[in-house]
């Protein structure tokens, strides 16, 4: 089995003309459409179905945009003994 990925669009009549590899010539061939653009319509859920308040992005989105946030010293980092290969499993 032999799987060949592209993507087109149906034109306003319906139709949809598919240009396959030249390999695939004079073969007898068992095609399946997948609609993408259904599943992830149908898969897209709205904030307050995932847990999210109603409104609390409309409410907190920019709300530091004025603010002069400061990035404070992250302090040294401790050094370790590295680690020897022959001690790995």
């Amino acid at each position: 089995m032999e799987t060949v990925k592209l993507t087109t669009r149906v034109d306003r009549e319906g139709n949809l003309t598919i240009q396959l590899p030249k390999d695939l010539a004079d073969r007898e061939l068992e095609i399946i459409l997948v609609d993408q653009q259904n599943k992830l319509e149908k898969s897209a859920k709205i904030p307050e179905e995932l847990g999210w308040l109603p409104g609390f992005f409309e409410k907190t989105a920019g709300c530091l945009a004025n603010e002069n946030l400061v990035r404070y010293p992250q302090g040294e980092y401790e050094n370790r003994e590295p680690i020897e290969k022959e001690s790995l499993p």
